[in-house]
């Protein structure tokens, strides 16, 4: 029944024992509720049954306004538990077995007070035992609890995820995109709401509502808050939203205005979207609030649909657009679907564990720090990704081990983290020891979240990842996870140079580096139809560029390294022409690569092959070539 051997264990030790369940890993003690503010009244540890009578784990079934949060400042975690209960595919994930572990009335006799959940720490499913006994003032449960007060799953989820982050105090003031990552495996993105201004650009703000629609309509998890300074915490605004609050969001939809079949043929929509206050109650007051006037212009039948309800209860809907202008952040964790067996979109995972660690050699250092200390940022770790797609979307996830556990010890607070991605060489095999010509396409935000996440759109090549914190020498752990449409062969790079090996002395053994790009020609031989492309060889090896379609002035953009065996061999730089018979040779040069020779931009004459080298053809080519004796200085 998938239930953990250990816990089966404990269970039959407990009913055979006729005695319940109680925790040694998270024993009833102060220890267990808080390391530096205790709670406001003596704690007693109930069992449910000592709470109320006929406790059960789920009372008529789970629903976000199951929750409620107590004295803890944990909105964020109640907030996503509110996102959870929405999710059945999810819930039963971290609830598992939930059927086995409700209260049986007719059989009081097999209960051992024991339950178990999990959780998604760090790339893999955890389970978290507990005993019942919850924390109570005055008879009451004085953190999360549900409106129903013989329903427990909510308090057990959350002492479970106490434990697991050290102690109940552990919890106050985190992330709900943190929290329902841990509860999914999913790729959480912060949006900032306030920096973006999106409500104050109509194309912008759509795109940004089509995308939360299309993660809410896959089964992923949207939050929202409003920044706040220390002294703001949940202050109420006019509006009556909660600064420094986190909001769950319950629905993102396009409702149809107007009445009877007139709402259909006009066929007039507007943006809504519904979120719940984790505190049960206090809610938006401006349009679309619970009973404002904008809802007439809806039809009963629409309205009923949506099952609005004129009670302050924590939830209400508001437009897309005031959204974006009273919220400062969003948490968006999206599930990615990498099961081949649905008709969705399929992406292609790569998860990769790392490391920031220190070493006295500079070749073998790997923190670095970010792009601003520019001696040392290619010593952190890198990961060569392919997109071999003409174009491909790629998401990116960066995640650090989770801190909360060490909060007891002062020790709790996020790594400043981010991401630098380069374009580089279509052929390179080895670590990047100097930025040349290779293109930095995008780098993140550094921030001190555990989770740092990039979406990009990237034209077809090789391309590297270089995760990093923001100052050299801090140590660390984490997880990258690469998404592509199709495999991008994500591995890290931690060879130097060519390895040598006992045939190196027959074969021989690279002298010189170099590293060329090509950046595009111009003036090229008439064609009917131009489709040009370029060929970079240097012994025996070769990189081609993709076809550049229907231009006599293609941009190639186009970097190729090469370690050099025979350095007096020259590199061969050719523009070919693609057609559907025959490829026509448009014209090439030779470099021979020197050491000596310019590192600049150069534009050069196209010339022909063979004995005829000599003489020039239509058009030239701009590109520039480096070339070391030290192989690990590119």
């Amino acid at each position: 029944n998938g239930i953990p051997l250990e816990l089966n264990y404990l269970c039959l030790k407990c009913l055979e024992d006729k005695e319940l369940f109680e925790d040694p890993e998270f024993p009833v003690t102060n220890a267990s509720l808080f390391y530096r503010k205790p709670p406001p009244g003596m704690v007693e540890w109930k069992r449910p049954r000592e709470v109320s009578d006929g406790p059960h784990l789920f009372v008529e079934g789970i629903s976000s306004h199951d929750l409620n949060q107590g004295l803890l400042g944990n909105c964020w975690f109640v907030a996503a538990c509110s996102c959870l209960a929405l999710k059945p595919d999810l819930w039963q994930k971290v609830i598992p077995d939930w059927k086995e572990q409700e209260w049986d009335s007719k059989h009081p006799e097999n209960y051992a007070g024991i339950f178990h959940f999990q959780f998604w720490v760090f790339g893999e499913w955890v389970d978290v035992v507990v005993d019942d006994r919850l924390p109570t003032i005055n008879g009451e449960l004085i953190y999360c609890h549900s409106k129903v007060n013989n329903e427990f799953w909510s308090a057990l989820l959350e002492k479970a995820y106490a434990k697991l982050s050290g102690c109940y105090e552990s919890l106050d003031g985190g992330n709900t995109g943190d929290a329902v990552v841990d509860f999914s495996g999913a790729v959480a993105e912060a949006i900032n709401l306030e920096a973006e201004a999106f409500h104050k650009d109509q194309g912008r703000m759509d795109k940004l509502f089509e995308d939360l629609f299309n993660v809410y309509d896959r089964d992923g998890i949207i939050s929202c808050s409003i920044k706040a300074s220390p002294s703001e915490i949940e202050a109420r605004l006019a509006c009556g939203l909660v600064k420094g609050h986190a909001y769950s969001v319950t629905s993102v939809k396009k409702v149809r205005l107007g009445h009877g079949l007139m709402a259909y043929f006009q066929n007039e929509t507007i943006p809504l979207i519904r979120m719940r206050n984790p505190w049960g109650k206090i809610e938006w007051n401006g349009a679309w609030s619970d009973s404002s006037a904008e809802w007439k212009k809806v039809g009963s039948m629409e309205r009923n649909k949506l099952g609005i309800t004129v009670q302050d209860d924590g939830e209400f809907w508001m437009e897309f657009r005031d959204w974006c202008k009273y919220f400062t952040d969003a948490d968006v964790c999206r599930l990615i679907n990498t099961s081949l067996l649905t008709i969705d979109k399929t992406w292609n995972e790569v998860m990769i564990f790392g490391s920031w660690t220190k070493n006295a050699e500079p070749l073998r250092n790997r923190c670095g720090g970010c792009m601003n200390h520019k001696h040392t940022f290619l010593q952190n770790p890198q990961y060569l990704f392919e997109v071999t797609k003409e174009v491909d979307e790629v998401l990116i996830s960066l995640q650090q081990r989770d801190m909360k556990i060490h909060r007891r010890t002062g020790q709790g607070e996020n790594l400043t983290i981010g991401f630098a991605v380069f374009k580089v060489e279509l052929n390179r095999k080895y670590r990047m020891h100097d930025i040349i010509t290779q293109l930095n396409v995008q780098t993140t935000t550094y921030i001190n979240a555990r989770t740092v996440f990039m979406r990009a759109t990237l034209p077809k090549g090789r391309y590297i990842i270089i995760p990093s914190t923001f100052k050299p020498e801090i140590l660390g752990e984490f997880m990258l996870r690469v998404y592509t449409n199709v495999d991008s062969g994500c591995r890290e790079l931690t060879e130097h140079q060519p390895r040598m090996t006992c045939w190196s002395k027959l074969t021989g053994y690279p002298v010189a580096v170099s590293q060329i790009y090509v950046h595009g020609a111009e003036g090229l031989e008439n064609q009917d139809r131009a489709d040009p492309y370029v060929i970079v060889s240097c012994e025996g090896s070769s990189v081609r560029s993709t076809v550049k379609a229907d231009t006599v002035k293609p941009v190639f953009d186009t970097r190729a390294i090469f370690y050099r065996k025979k350095p007096t061999k020259p590199i061969t730089v050719e523009v070919w022409n693609s057609n559907a018979v025959k490829d026509q040779f448009l014209g090439q040069v030779v470099l021979t690569g020197s050491v000596k020779d310019s590192t600049n931009p150069q534009r050069l004459q196209l010339r022909k092959r063979g004995r005829a080298m000599a003489d020039e053809m239509p058009g030239s080519i701009t590109l520039r070539i480096v070339t070391c004796t030290e192989l690990t200085d590119m």
